[in-house]
């Protein structure tokens, strides 16, 4: 029987973009770049590894976003993955991490699985919460922050490693994981596999197909809220210390008055 592997993705602005909120307190996605988050690419690569060492394997990723998205699920189609999964309607502005794991589930459960994999966190969000919160939501066991991980005979395995020590850890399928940015370089996509995911299969799903309501997630469904955003401060002129025999004295002052000692 062929392993089915999830993999959850997301579309995120560009970090090297002018990032800003939106008037009603959203992150402002139209105008910047946007692109597979990094951190995801690992959660690609690994479940690419996964397949790679099955007798059958399917991967199928699965974003929950807007219409741009899709470049997102593109770019994971070329790494390797065989078909993709676009979950968009508008009601889902504004969800929340606790609104995006229901609808993420329901997916999930939708298109089947035995092993869910997921980046450490998102790079706009970077909320890390997200495979837990999934996991809860199926009711299966989750592994998460590996930096090392594999299958087999029904099992899920992996290392995560800690300041002080690492911890072998394990779990029947079906399963949740996530994997960190030490679990290995995630592959470029070749010529030939991006010319292959134009080809590939994208399903696009919206609410009514997950049977979900529109107040359950969306600004009005969410349990969290930003009530205010500033911009960051325009950077200031730094501080000189001329050194005329008593710069190190000076520079022990000011590391002192900025309580970095």
């Amino acid at each position: 029987m062929s392993l089915r592997i999830v993999v959850t993705v997301k579309y995120v602005p560009d970090a090297t973009g002018d990032r800003h909120f939106a008037e009603d307190l959203t992150v402002d996605r139209d105008d910047v770049d946007g692109l597979l988050s990094e951190l995801d690419e690992y959660a690609v690569e690994q479940a690419l590894q996964i397949a790679d060492e099955a007798d059958d394997a399917e991967i199928t990723v699965l974003t929950v976003g807007p219409e741009d998205a899709k470049d997102a699920l593109r770019k994971a189609l070329s790494m390797g993955a065989d078909k993709a999964i676009h979950v968009e309607d508008d009601d889902l502005h504004g969800t929340d991490a606790i609104g995006t794991s229901l609808v993420l589930a329901k997916a999930i459960e939708k298109a089947g699985y035995d092993l869910v994999v997921s980046g450490m966190a998102s790079t706009d969000g970077t909320m890390g919460v997200l495979p837990a919160l999934v996991a809860e939501r199926l009711g299966v066991p989750q592994v998460t922050l590996l930096s090392e991980v594999s299958v087999e005979d029904g099992v899920v395995k992996g290392r995560r490693d800690g300041d002080t020590a690492s911890e072998q850890l394990e779990a029947s399928l079906p399963a949740v994981v996530s994997v960190t940015d030490q679990s290995g370089e995630a592959r470029y996509p070749s010529f030939k596999g991006i010319m292959a995911a134009k080809k590939k299969p994208v399903e696009s799903w919206d609410l009514s197909d997950l049977g979900i309501e529109a107040d359950e997630v969306g600004l009005e469904g969410s349990w969290t809220a930003v009530d205010s955003a500033a911009e960051r401060p325009a950077r200031t002129a730094g501080t000189i210390v001329k050194d005329e025999g008593e710069g190190g004295k000076q520079l022990a002052e000011f590391l002192a008055g900025q309580k970095f000692v």
